[in-house]
């Protein structure tokens, strides 16, 4: 152990062995939702009309694992500070419902579209470009992004949930539910559960509540026979096996023929609007977990940040390749950090957690998209009360910022919610005559943007 000691420099970080040790489990309790919600947002599980549309949910949890276990194990060892890294939500909410579900990209096509991000990431990385554009956009904007992508998070598990619904008829595009049948009762047993749980501060309150609700959907389901059951195979009912061999028949899959199926420019932009919410996503964590731990220099930076940058950049190709999704680097480290932990060697606890988990599929799959739902809307919470941040009283940053985060659940789109507030912003600021103050590389994002949103227009004066 001294060996260890001296390599995550323990004594220079005012650390010991138990405590990342428990760091890191702690990390690992309050992040390992993803194990569970991860395969379910790729599968669309629970959404109605898409069933059996998505990726299978055995090796979809082998590669969320995997990619999990490994480039956490990884970061540690390469940064040697106490973040973790695993399918960004959000981002799998991109390729699930925008890329696949509205675009029609199959699912080879649409990892292949985070692979490229990966790669082009990685490079923006190694020249140093990704930390100039991230310094460049602001900070208001960076801010409603991940807002933006919280309330989109949080409707997805309202709507998997079936608490809110689309109406069949009438003039209204959403609407509550029935409220009848086990799914309904379980969710909303779950969702007091586990905001309960929160409410208290317990530790692995996410996860503790979605085991909890899973037992309580197990107990309804063998209980109550007249009721509708769950129409997922396997959920709510106990497995006939506990332990099986990693599936990682997905993994590798990727399709280059997108360019074919979506045209150029598409491609470029479809691209590039999921570099950017990694881009801050990335960002908030590291200034977030940063200044939690102490970490941050006097001007706000993170010593080494480009080891950081570098493993998350990798992590988003590498999930891609595996078909698990872009992986990111996860504000739950602040778990770890509020526990203690301030070394790398957390995050390899995390790590060697994660790649245990692959074996464990049969047991996940027990879980009913009722019993997630509560998680998702609780991270949907957590990201949101970023906005607190945003200044609201500057109205030349506020209100592009609110058109960015209301623009994602309204339109069912991160990219759209990027671009609206990205032209607003520059819309807003070059009327009012302060466009000179305006940095050259948000002028290309939005103008990047402004041709993605005239594409219809452009497609059609072409035919």
């Amino acid at each position: 152990m001294s060996a260890v000691a001296r390599y995550f420099r323990f004594a220079e970080r005012s650390t010991d062995l138990a405590t990342e040790l428990r760091a890191g489990l702690t990390t690992f309790m309050v992040m390992a939702y993803i194990i569970f919600v991860n395969p379910i947002v790729l599968g669309y599980v629970g959404v109605p009309g898409l069933e059996g549309k998505g990726l299978p949910f055995a090796p979809t949890l082998t590669v969320t694992c995997l990619t999990a276990g490994v480039l956490s194990m990884a970061m540690g060892l390469a940064s040697n500070y106490p973040l973790v890294l695993a399918p960004g939500m959000g981002l799998n909410a991109v390729v699930a419902f925008e890329l696949v579900a509205a675009r029609g990209l199959t699912w080879p096509q649409a990892m292949t579209v985070v692979f490229l991000e990966g790669v082009v990431i990685t490079l923006l990385v190694l020249t140093r470009f990704r930390e100039a554009v991230m310094d460049a956009v602001p900070i208001g904007l960076k801010r409603a992004i991940g807002v933006g992508i919280g309330l989109f998070i949080a409707f997805i598990g309202f709507f998997t949930a079936g608490f809110v619904v689309k109406p069949p008829s009438g003039p209204l595009p959403v609407a509550l539910g029935s409220m009848r049948g086990l799914p309904i009762l379980v969710f909303l047993v779950g969702f007091v559960l586990t905001a309960w749980l929160m409410a208290r501060r317990v530790r692995g309150a996410l996860l503790l509540g979605i085991v909890l609700t899973t037992l309580v959907a197990i107990i309804l389901n063998g209980a109550v026979a007249d009721w509708k059951g769950f129409p997922t195979p396997g959920a709510a009912r106990i497995p006939t096996a506990i332990v099986q061999p990693p599936d990682l028949s997905t993994f590798g899959r990727l399709d280059f023929g997108l360019v074919a199926k979506l045209g150029v420019v598409t491609a470029v932009l479809v691209t590039f609007s999921i570099m950017l919410s990694d881009f801050f996503d990335t960002m908030g964590t590291i200034i977030g977990v940063g200044g939690k731990g102490g970490f941050l220099d006097a001007r706000g930076r993170l010593p080494g940040a480009n080891r950081v940058l570098l493993v998350d950049s990798i992590g988003a190709g590498l999930g891609g390749l595996a078909n698990a999704s872009s992986n990111t680097t996860y504000i739950e480290s602040a778990a770890g950090v509020a526990e203690g932990g301030r070394t790398g060697f957390a995050s390899v606890v995390v790590g060697v957690l994660f790649l245990l988990a692959m074996f464990f599929s049969p047991l996940a799959s027990v879980i009913p998209a009722q019993a997630t739902a509560p998680a998702l809307i609780v991270v949907g919470f957590f990201m949101m009360t970023i906005a607190r941040d945003i200044p609201w009283e500057d109205y030349e940053e506020a209100i592009p910022a609110f058109v960015t985060m209301l623009t994602m659940p309204f339109t069912w789109s991160i990219t759209n919610g990027i671009g609206a507030g990205f032209v607003t912003y520059v819309a807003i600021k070059v009327l009012n005559g302060k466009g000179r103050r305006v940095h050259w590389m948000v002028y290309l994002v939005a103008a990047a943007f402004v041709v993605y949103f005239a594409l219809p227009l452009i497609e059609k004066a072409m035919t």
